[in-house]
């Protein structure tokens, strides 16, 4: 579980920022989870509100980055070629400021506190914790000053093998769990398995990932895994039936890696190559005349959405790990999204203490009429600065309720809580006035023309 996440430097998030999943209130119908030596809970879901540009989807791709640098720093980044981050770029000198992430985890029923700092060229600073019988206990800690790392007792085994291999743009508990380090070992996996993004940019993964698991033969986990993602399919009630599923031509499979190949060999390690469909998806309908097929490029926008969502929604549930969606509501009818966050909501259908952290405009989740109650401690705001373009982000229990029963999502919508894009009147009433004068200016030429026997009625 995910209890805490704090970055600083990271894109628009220039200061330090913090999004917490401590619960503030204890409710029995929602799928709470004990922290471990705590006595506090941790949430199923967060929203995260805010206009257009205002750096919400920053907070989630902060964390994104976070696991990626995990995943990847020893295993991917060029051993010279400094560290990719991206820093806040609207100021004199964006190199000179180092980045930090940092977060509380339960890891296989253990909470540590990890973190690194990082510039353009290598990472400062590095440090990991674990907590035992209320006690915070090292396992390492790096520096700038101390690149190699210095140990805490409790942490054992191949220590200094691993620290010979480490590079300076490379995380040291990256460099673990590829020298299979039993402990770094597990956490490394919850970076890899147990926190989960779900993005535009990454459809043609979660697709993959989401026909993948729908066509795994019959045995152990197969009843497991298909009949709920068919009953996720249907329950967006968009005629569907079911999926059929063929392999990619092998034709289709050189060509996409002959586009590849002259990628990189064009541009270099530069390039980022999205996943590439493995397979052909046709969505089977059911009509009055009979059973019919579509390519899945020939569904509707939210339909495809929903079927890309399937795969990491239903592990997520099933595995009780972390799922982070950007703009859930972005294609999907209020409805559906509602419902799909009540599917983490709710002890019932999420007894594994699976966790959704998501970016959204929909505001139609916070009312009273929304079959999901999120409550107050769930729901967290982005603004930016105007004058420094600077994201802040803050919780919605920031603000005091009189009336714990007041309608949330009307005083949002009126501008209580901040967070709300700022529509220049002026703006609109100046472009009217240009489109008005534009108008007239074609209309008098036209007269011109039309004077000197342009006939043809084109203008």
């Amino acid at each position: 579980m995910l209890l805490r996440f704090q970055v600083t430097n990271h894109a628009s998030l220039r200061y330090e920022q913090q999004l917490s999943l401590i619960a503030s209130d204890e409710h029995p119908d929602r799928a709470e989870r004990g922290v471990p030596d705590t006595r506090h809970r941790v949430l199923p879901v967060a929203a995260i509100y805010g206009p257009n540009a205002s750096g919400k989807s920053n907070v989630l791709n902060a964390l994104v980055w976070m696991r990626y640098a995990v995943l990847s720093s020893f295993r991917r980044w060029d051993p010279d070629g400094g560290v990719p981050r991206r820093p806040f770029t609207l100021c004199a000198d964006p190199g000179a400021f180092p980045s930090t992430y940092e977060m509380d985890c339960v890891v296989e029923g253990t909470r540590y506190e990890f973190g690194f700092t990082v510039d353009d060229r290598q990472v400062l600073r590095e440090w990991l914790y674990y907590f035992h019988d209320g006690h915070r206990r090292k396992l390492y800690v790096r520096s700038e000053e101390n690149p190699v790392p210095s140990f805490g007792r409790w942490l054992t085994g191949r220590r200094k093998v691993i620290s010979e291999l480490l590079r300076p743009n490379s995380l040291y508990l990256s460099v673990a769990a590829a020298q299979g380090h039993d402990r770094l070992g597990a956490l490394y996996r919850w970076f890899r398995n147990g926190l989960r993004v779900a993005s535009d940019s990454d459809f043609v993964s979660r697709l993959n990932y989401t026909v993948d698991l729908y066509r795994r033969q019959e045995g152990s986990s197969a009843s497991s895994v298909r009949a709920p993602l068919l009953e996720l399919l249907r329950f967006a009630d968009l005629g569907v039936r079911d999926l059929r599923i063929q392999e990619q031509e092998e034709g289709v499979k050189e060509e996409q890696q002959r586009i590849v190949t002259a990628l990189r060999e064009a541009v270099g390690g530069h390039v980022r190559v999205d996943s590439l469909p493995r397979h052909q998806v046709q969505v089977e309908h059911r009509t009055a005349e009979g059973i019919f097929s579509l390519e899945i490029d020939e569904e509707s926008s939210g339909t495809r959405t929903w079927i890309g969502l399937l795969g990491p929604v239903l592990t997520s549930l099933q595995q009780g790990s972390v799922l982070c969606v950007d703009e859930l509501d972005a294609r999907l009818h209020p409805y559906l999204a509602d419902a799909l966050v009540g599917l983490f909501q709710s002890a019932e259908t999420n007894p594994y203490g699976a966790q959704l952290v998501f970016s959204t405009h929909e505001a139609s989740l916070l009312g009273h009429n929304a079959r999901t109650e999120l409550k107050r401690d769930q729901i967290w705001f982005t603004e930016k600065d105007t004058e420094d373009s600077t994201t802040r982000l803050f919780p919605l229990t920031d603000f005091r309720v009189r009336d714990v029963h007041d309608n949330l999502e009307k005083r949002y919508l009126s501008g209580r809580y901040g967070a709300l894009p700022f529509l220049d009147e002026d703006v609109l009433r100046h472009l009217t006035e240009e489109v008005s004068a534009a108008g007239g200016a074609r209309g008098a030429g036209k007269t011109t023309e039309s004077s000197g026997g342009n006939s043809s009625g084109v203008p």
